[in-house]
């Protein structure tokens, strides 16, 4: 880290240990700033993110079944917040890892495991406050039984770390947080924060909270995908969405370099307003897309129960599968239905015919259908989807 590069401003400076010979320079955070003025275009890019969020959870609120909504967002911020950190899966392999139908690789545990670790922070945050008891607990499911399992899952770090390549010392790294003597301070600053009564908006209060977090870097692993879900978490307690539904992290993949060189800036010249107007318009961007893609998941679950209850079969029950996963075996349709097998068989044959369900492949000895029209809806570009649908 070089020292030169750093300014002494309001949210931290370079410091090193006077008399130590073997100190390093680090970053030294301040407490948060709860005395912040907004600028003009930060109140502009607030006013847009608010809109869409409210659009979003408005969405979420009026859905009767949360897992129409939940399933699909989560296993799409999952991938993306896993991306942002260096791994290498798709939604077709995370898809098929659920039902069984591959054998789950490296990768995709940590999906699932961010996944499993989402959901215990959405069940906490009902209990908790947005606390560092919680905070420790969702980190300890995330490592479990994945890479970084021996990185003291639910424990702050206990000795120094550098942000970079593996090859970087704390000389070369762009980034080396606060020592790990300065975390309790620290951290007892950010739970305050967390839940103190705010000068602030909840999304300005959340993008301060992130790069908080992010600064902070508590963990010696999961620093990102934890910062990362506190977003939501934080604004569940505030009441702003019903679940995770907030795929912030898809932005964030898609603009990494501008991400990470946003949070640099407010520690190298205090530049807030640049990432406060960066993370709300991650905000806005990815609201907007959710709350289409949630009433495209709407319109086609209703196209499809409507088509079913013309059916003399319990077709409905091929309308209720595609929307938890849109990969479809002759096994799970036997087991949602309580058909035997043949029967099973004849269900899928009925929605491949009506258009549902397209074949895809045979993996171990068992086909596989997909239902492209509720992958799309998932997966694809927005601005592929949201002209076909109107």
């Amino acid at each position: 880290m070089l020292p030169t590069a750093y300014m002494d401003t309001p949210f931290g400076r370079p410091h090193r240990t006077p008399g130590d010979s073997r100190a390093f320079w680090h970053y030294s955070p301040r407490p948060i700033p709860r005395d912040l003025q907004l600028d003009l275009a930060t109140v502009s890019a607030l006013s847009r993110a608010d809109n869409a969020l409210g659009l979003l959870a408005g969405f979420g609120h009026l859905v009767r079944d949360p897992e129409l909504l939940l399933g699909p967002y989560l296993r799409r911020e999952a991938l993306a917040s896993t991306r942002i950190e260096g791994t290498r899966t798709t939604l077709d392999e995370v898809l098929r890892t659920e039902i069984h139908l591959s054998k789950a690789n490296a990768d995709t545990e940590e999906v699932w495991q961010y996944i499993s670790a989402a959901r215990l922070g959405m069940k906490l945050i009902e209990e908790l406050p947005l606390s560092q008891r919680l905070i420790k607990a969702v980190h300890k499911e995330l490592l479990q039984g994945v890479r970084g399992q021996e990185r003291m899952p639910g424990q702050l770090r206990t000795s120094p770390v550098w942000v970079g390549s593996p090859t970087d010392t704390p000389d070369t790294a762009e980034h080396v947080p606060p020592l790990h003597t300065q975390l309790p301070e620290l951290m007892g600053d950010l739970e305050s924060f967390a839940n103190e009564p705010s000068p602030y908006p909840p999304l300005v209060h959340a993008g301060l909270l992130h790069y908080q977090f992010e600064t902070i870097h508590p963990f010696l692993d999961g620093n990102g995908r934890i910062g990362r879900l506190l977003v939501s978490l934080y604004l569940i307690q505030q009441g702003r969405l019903p679940s995770p539904i907030l795929y912030l992290s898809g932005y964030l993949e898609n603009h990494r370099s501008e991400y990470y060189a946003r949070l640099q800036a407010v520690r190298e010249k205090g530049q807030i307003q640049e990432w406060l107007q960066f993370f709300l318009t991650a905000v806005e961007k990815q609201a907007t897309d959710g709350a289409t893609r949630a009433r495209l998941l709407v319109q086609k679950r209703e196209e499809y129960f409507a088509e079913a209850s013309t059916s003399r079969s319990r077709l409905s029950v091929i309308a209720d599968l595609v929307f938890q996963n849109p990969v479809i075996t002759v096994a799970r349709a036997e087991a949602a239905s309580g058909l035997t097998n043949q029967g099973a068989r004849n269900l899928v044959a009925e929605a491949e015919r009506r258009g549902w369900l397209t074949k895809v492949g045979r993996i171990s000895g068992r086909d596989y259908w997909l239902a492209r029209a509720v992958y799309a809806v998932m997966q694809d570009p927005l601005d592929t989807l949201a002209p076909a649908h109107g």
